[in-house]
């Protein structure tokens, strides 16, 4: 595998150039260009140029609509949802977080909720923006079924992602950015294994007949293994009770698979409530954090959740981009079929 030097600036451009080529408007392949870009200027190529010519595809297929045109209704003073439209998750996403933001200064917390949605990449970026407007983000995310109960062999429930960004006092950033599934690893760490042509680490995968497997298309037919047993399995269980039961998405059992061609919109969900520290009374928010992270960082050798991303993305800012030659030039032929 070689890899390529490119400029943030023009792999955007690119991938907006192949999302634009194969049926997607205008505000979905600005969202879905700079999602990718994010992923891989955070240092996470599985969700990067990788999903590239996936999310062509799906476009391509009609497993995304690429004309979607999300619709954003409040339902209440605190609550308001997103229909995609069977969209990408982004644009809907994108379109209704002003007004989450906006109805959780007013009234200290808010929630939103998406339905008829897509794999919505890496949720940490949306609830970031939610601590960068001073604002305590929480996500959920369900996807198509993967994990099966502990002791069962049958997937009920997705990798199911949630995230949490507590915002930093002294600037617009999220002083922690937790961001994690409730599998031991993202089932795109699976995909992007078996694209290398590499078995799996020990611990992450069942086949179909419920027995531990190192090879990824075994556990591709298999299920994924719940972070920390029964635990990650009820931390999925709870994602999913956000995003699809409250949101009204497909579970994770009637969704279509985020790979490949066959099934049609997954139409899954995503939920984000935002908190506003300050509605709370005379709570010491600034201090109790400041001592949290202190306790944190009391050993040399601790980093707080999202500060990898965070370096990742510093020093590709200042070196650039190295992506993988491959996959580029699927991307180029991609835009130019135009």
């Amino acid at each position: 595998m070689s890899n390529r030097p490119i400029s943030p600036t023009a792999l955007n451009a690119l991938v907006k150039r192949a999302l634009q080529a194969s049926g997607a408007n205008v505000t979905a392949a600005e969202a879905m260009a700079g999602a990718v870009v994010a992923a891989e200027m955070d240092g996470i190529p599985s969700h990067g140029v990788a999903y590239a010519p996936i999310y062509c595809e799906h476009v391509q297929c009609g497993k995304v609509n690429g004309d979607a045109k999300p619709q954003v209704q409040a339902q209440r003073a605190g609550t308001l949802s997103v229909d995609a439209d069977c969209g990408f998750a982004h644009p809907a996403i994108n379109a209704g977080l002003p007004s989450l933001v906006a109805a959780a200064q007013k009234n200290g917390i808010a929630a939103m909720t998406i339905t008829r949605s897509y794999n919505c990449g890496v949720l940490g970026h949306h609830t970031e923006r939610l601590a960068a407007a001073g604002l305590i983000g929480l996500g959920f995310t369900n996807a198509p079924a993967s994990i099966a109960p502990v002791g069962a062999k049958k997937p009920v429930i997705g990798t199911n992602p949630f995230s949490l960004a507590v915002p930093d006092t002294r600037d617009s950033t999220a002083a922690i950015l937790i961001d994690q599934s409730a599998s031991v690893v993202a089932k795109s760490e699976v995909t992007a294994h078996k694209r290398r042509g590499e078995t799996l680490p020990p611990g992450w995968a069942l086949d179909a007949d419920g027995n531990p497997t190192t090879d990824p298309d075994a556990a591709l037919a298999g299920t994924m293994m719940p972070a920390g047993g029964s635990k990650g399995f009820n931390t999925g269980l709870m994602t999913e009770l956000f995003a699809a039961v409250l949101a009204g998405a497909h579970l994770g059992i009637e969704a279509s698979p985020f790979s490949g061609t066959a099934g049609g919109p997954p139409e899954t969900g995503q939920c984000f409530i935002a908190l506003d520290p300050g509605a709370f009374g005379h709570n010491d928010y600034a201090g109790g954090l400041s001592r949290l992270i202190s306790a944190i960082q009391q050993e040399p050798e601790v980093r707080l959740p999202g500060a990898r991303r965070l370096n990742n993305r510093l020093r590709h800012e200042k070196d650039g981009l190295l992506v993988d030659e491959n996959l580029l030039a699927r991307v180029e032929a991609i835009a130019a079929a135009v």
